[in-house]
């Protein structure tokens, strides 16, 4: 495989990081046509097959997608539906730089659903945690966190717009989450949501509900997010 002469990076890794680099600034965005392989390989001066192997790559990833007849485009973030993932793991999955801005990061009560979701009193003090999720200069997805608060009050003081909230209850109180259980629906945003997300008004957006338990049995973490339902196709693997 050809070699970067200054640095001995693969020449085709050298075009995926470019490629990359074009999506994270938002230059090139999810739909939108991807330079075909001769101008990947004019621009870069290599072959046409280096080209068409860091194309390849880049859709092995989910990066990219190719249409026959029409050419290849930035794919759609996917959720995999079949592995637990933080939204810093799913980013970084697909070679993005996620990026979150804390909104509410506090302690309440008298939030009898959500306590019930965590198998705790109604009465019981949780910490709140909602951040708006973004992908280069737009909005990604807007997710609520909550956890109880008798065992996770000191995560307000966390740098939670940096770090990853699965990294830090792994690291930080040595907790292994295992799975989840989630329900997914479509709802239209309302007005405040829409204007987090930078949709109209009663757009169409995707709910997933999500209670996410430890190694243990317990239940750690229950999730409200709402996601931009134009940029997100949900990969599920079914098993028989």
């Amino acid at each position: 495989m050809p070699k970067n002469s200054q640095n001995g990076t693969p020449a085709y890794k050298k075009i995926q990081s470019a490629v990359r680099q074009r999506i994270e600034s938002a230059e090139l965005k999810p739909g939108d046509l991807v330079p075909s392989e001769r101008e990947l390989a004019r621009t870069h001066k290599v072959s046409l097959m280096t080209a068409r192997h860091a194309l390849a790559g880049l859709e092995h990833e989910g990066v990219v997608e190719r249409r026959r007849g029409a050419g290849t485009f930035v794919a759609a973030p996917k959720i995999h539906f079949n592995k637990l993932m933080s939204y810093t793991e799913q980013m970084s999955s697909r070679g993005l730089a996620p990026r979150s801005r804390v909104l509410v990061a506090r302690i309440i009560e008298q939030e009898g659903e959500v306590a019930a979701r965590l198998g705790l009193p109604a009465t019981s003090a949780l910490v709140k945690l909602e951040r708006l999720r973004e992908t280069g200069d737009a909005p990604f997805a807007l997710e609520t966190c909550y956890l109880p608060a008798a065992q996770f009050a000191s995560l307000l003081k966390a740098p939670l717009g940096r770090v990853s909230l699965f990294s830090l209850l792994e690291d930080a109180y040595g907790i292994q989450l295992a799975y989840s259980d989630e329900e997914v629906d479509a709802t239209a945003a309302e007005s405040s949501l829409a204007e987090l997300l930078r949709v109209h008004n009663g757009s169409p957006v995707l709910r997933i509900r999500q209670v996410i338990y430890s190694s243990k049995g317990e239940a750690t973490i229950y999730v409200v997010g709402f996601y931009r339902s134009e940029r997100h196709t949900l990969f599920i693997r079914r098993f028989r």
